[in-house]
C-alpha cells in the first residue's frame, strides 16, 4: 500500500497545498501506514460486489479478478470462490482483489466495459488492461502463473516488491 500513499502525498504537494496542509497530510499518511486509520480494515480477498465499482478504482493499486455469471446461483461462482479461498497467500502477494458480478440486469460499469457472456473469470493488470479471460473456473496456480507473466509483475519482481 506504500505506493498509494506516496502517490497521494505527491499529488497533494503538486495541488498547491500550504506547508501546514502538507505536514498534516504527511502525518495522516504516516498514521495510515502504521495502521492508525480509524477505519475498518478491508480484506482484499473478501469478494466485493462489482455493481458499485469501476475498473478505474483499481488502476495501479490492485489486480482485480472479476467473476461474472448470469445468476448468483451459478455453481461455477461458488466453485471459483472456493478455489481462490483455498490458496489466499499467493493472491495477496500479487495485490489481487476479488470482484463478483452476477446481475446482468444491473449493467455495472465493469460488466459494460468487459462485456462477458455467461460465466467467465477476467484477470486485470494493474494498468487497467485485461490480462486474460477464462470461460470456466481456474485454480490459483494457473491464475498466479498468468499474473506472473504480466509485464508490470515482472518489473515488480525485478524491483523486489
Amino acid at each position: 500500500m506504500r505506493p498509494i500513499f506516496l502517490a497521494l502525498a505527491a499529488s497533494l504537494t503538486i495541488a498547491g497545498q500550504t506547508p501546514a496542509q502538507t505536514d498534516a497530510d504527511t502525518r495522516a499518511i504516516a498514521a495510515a501506514e502504521a495502521g492508525e486509520t480509524g477505519m475498518e480494515a478491508v480484506d482484499p480477498l473478501e469478494p466485493r460486489d462489482a455493481t458499485l465499482l469501476t475498473l478505474e478504482d483499481f488502476i495501479w493499486v490492485a489486480r482485480p479478478i472479476i467473476i461474472f455469471a448470469d445468476s448468483p446461483n451459478d455453481p461455477r461462482v461458488a466453485e471459483q470462490l472456493s478455489l481462490l479461498a483455498d490458496r489466499p497467500t499467493p493472491l495477496l502477494e500479487r495485490d489481487v482483489v476479488i470482484l463478483v458480478d452476477t446481475d446482468p440486469a444491473a449493467q455495472s460499469a465493469i460488466r459494460t466495459a468487459l462485456r462477458p457472456r455467461g460465466f467467465s473469470i477476467v484477470i486485470m493488470q494493474k494498468d487497467g488492461a485485461v490480462g486474460f479471460r477464462r470461460p470456466s473456473p481456474r485454480d490459483v496456480r494457473e491464475i498466479i502463473r498468468g499474473i506472473d507473466n504480466f509485464s508490470f509483475r515482472q518489473e515488480e519482481l525485478r524491483m523486489g516488491q
